[in-house]
């Protein structure tokens, strides 16, 4: 493992608290992290960018994955989930993720978490796309989100976990053997910490959620813009599989010049037999795909692009006025709220939707305990690339993965922990910062010149030639270093922006095919003999981008897979 040599500038910091693990991060997979090792006698401290309940968790609707319906199976759940990732999903993730999630969903119900029933008292379940099986639990008919996240946070609170709010991770900090011994952060605010600080700990979980805030429109919160992976590339992480962002489908249109998030129309309500439709009713998803509608979403993206491109629309229709008042007020509140509050019901007319960034399926490199190539250093959730996802995230495994991978990290630390910290005297930290050089600061009026950059370079339809352009803009960016900010969080922002702009754009230039959600107009075809396999990107201590293919499709093992040592 190289180090880069390189973080963010910003000042030192002026206080210090000491920790056993310091959770990234509040979502599904942070929560879940910091509450498994808790419960391991770990003292655990969770920082996070807004308020606990402020992530991406909260804003999902369709619900979360598991074979949990009479006739289902782990088996067929891995089948379909092999068929999404367009043959770059590890196998072996995979299988961890479907056997192991029936019964950490059940351990989320047993935390507090409830789900729609029906009748009988059964977990209700529905389809989404790529599912041959109704597989979906939902909560709030489509407010799954949050009601996860309301249950996490009552748990987290109910054992007085240690939190951090408001506050943007800044770098890792590491001993001089490499490993990791903490973070430094910024909190915005007043409160017991103020300014930058550092969290002291042998053991760092990122769990900061996507990096939707790339691109002009996205259905990701504004504390979305990739902080996690952008502290671990400069930490000298490996980054994997960043060119696969999954536009998702059906995204309230609210107009060409709306910028920052838009409100998600769930892939349920296409699962309960919503239709694709443009300008004139007209069906085109049939004959496209065996699922029509349900079709993974980067065929159902694609196809809508396609549709607008071909007919000169700025977006297609969704149609379900045949379920009725009473179907759309009790299945899905939250999205009929959010259409009437722009003017448009569903239940009279058909919903003007359009594809936005949705999901990243790439991210940190981690093996299937969750630990990245930097010792000490894990990550789960959305900011992770374990190998479960590929070439294109399955709808609703996302959920799934955080709750399974976090339980697998807090077994892995809290095996490794022989005398946590409130079982031994502790000096109080001297407040440090990281070592290396700081990156001189973008001018945070730079952040909409970046999304529209990589919205009209890098979404849903790519080629050599609108990627080279986004690569020269970025770069053009990159060396305009007269207009350096001075530190704060807005000018923080904006750089960690860039440096995840530009490793997914070389991504995806590098990528010289069409697989999944990477759509290359120049090169249309899947090519499996040079393709079938993961591309790694670290940053070099010259500061460039090392890209290199792995050997399959299976990830070698990180260079810290082994338990932390006491």
């Amino acid at each position: 493992m190289t180090s880069t040599g390189i973080r963010l500038d910003a000042p030192a910091p002026g206080w210090a608290i000491d920790a056993d693990v310091v959770v990234v991060g509040s979502g599904v997979a942070g929560l879940t992290a910091a509450l498994r090792c808790t419960a391991a006698g770990l003292a655990t401290v969770v920082v996070t960018k807004a308020r606990l309940d402020d992530g991406s968790t909260r804003w999902a609707q369709g619900g979360i994955a598991a074979a949990l319906g009479e006739g289902d199976t782990p088996e067929q759940h891995l089948d379909d989930t092999l068929v999404a990732g367009a043959g770059l999903c590890d196998e072996d993730a995979v299988r961890l993720l479907v056997t192991e999630g029936p019964d950490a969903v059940r351990r989320l119900i047993a935390t507090g978490a409830h789900f729609d029933t029906d009748e009988t008292g059964a977990i209700s379940l529905t389809r989404e796309g790529g599912h041959h099986r109704r597989r979906i639990a939902h909560a709030g008919g489509d407010a799954t989100g949050a009601e996860i996240s309301r249950a996490l946070v009552e748990a987290v609170r109910t054992r007085a976990v240690r939190t951090i709010e408001n506050a943007l991770v800044l770098d890792l900090l590491k001993d001089e053997d490499g490993r990791t011994a903490g973070i430094t952060l910024h909190v915005m605010g007043e409160g017991q910490h103020d300014g930058v600080g550092a969290v002291r700990a042998p053991a760092v979980v990122l769990a900061t959620g996507g990096m939707g805030q790339v691109f002009s429109a996205t259905t990701n919160p504004s504390v979305s813009t990739g902080d996690g992976v952008a502290l671990a590339l400069r930490a000298g992480a490996e980054i994997s599989d960043l060119e696969f962002v999954q536009f998702h489908p059906t995204v309230l249109f609210l107009g060409a010049d709306s910028e920052g998030q838009q409100p998600l129309v769930s892939e349920a309500v296409r699962g309960e037999g919503a239709h694709l439709v443009d300008a004139a009713g007209t069906r085109f998803m049939l004959g496209q795909h065996e699922l029509a509608e349900l079709a993974p979403r980067d065929i159902v993206a694609k196809a809508i692009t396609r549709q607008m491109q071909a007919q000169g629309a700025e977006h297609m229709y969704l149609d379900a006025r045949h379920f009725g008042a009473a179907m759309w007020e009790q299945r899905f509140p939250t999205i009929l709220a959010a259409c009437r509050s722009h003017g448009i019901d569903p239940v009279t007319e058909p919903i003007p939707v359009a594809p936005a960034a949705h999901y990243a399926s790439g991210g940190i490199r981690t093996d299937r305990h969750g630990r990245t190539t930097v010792p000490g250093l894990y990550a789960c959730g959305e900011v992770a690339c374990t190998g479960v996802h590929g070439a294109n995230r399955l709808a609703s495994n996302s959920l799934l993965e955080g709750l399974v991978f976090a339980e697998n990290i807090a077994e892995d630390i809290a095996a490794g922990v022989s005398t946590p910290v409130q079982d031994k005297a502790v000096e109080p930290s001297s407040p440090e910062g990281p070592d290396g050089e700081p990156v001189p600061l973008l001018d945070p009026a730079a952040r909409i010149q970046i999304q529209r950059i990589m919205t009209e370079g890098a979404g849903v339809l790519r080629s050599a030639d609108s990627l080279a352009e986004a690569a020269g803009r970025l770069e053009a960016i990159r060396a305009d270093e007269h207009k350096a900010a001075v530190p704060g969080v807005e000018a923080w922002e904006t750089t960690n922006l860039l440096l995840v702009s530009r490793v997914l754009v070389a991504a995806a230039a590098a990528r010289e095919e069409t697989r999944g959600c990477h759509w290359r107009e120049d090169r249309p075809d899947r090519d499996d003999a040079a393709w079938q396999r993961h591309l790694v990107v670290r940053i070099t201590p010259e500061r460039s981008l090392d890209i290199r293919p792995t050997a399959s499709a299976t990830f070698p093992p990180t260079v810290a897979a082994t338990p932390l040592e006491p």
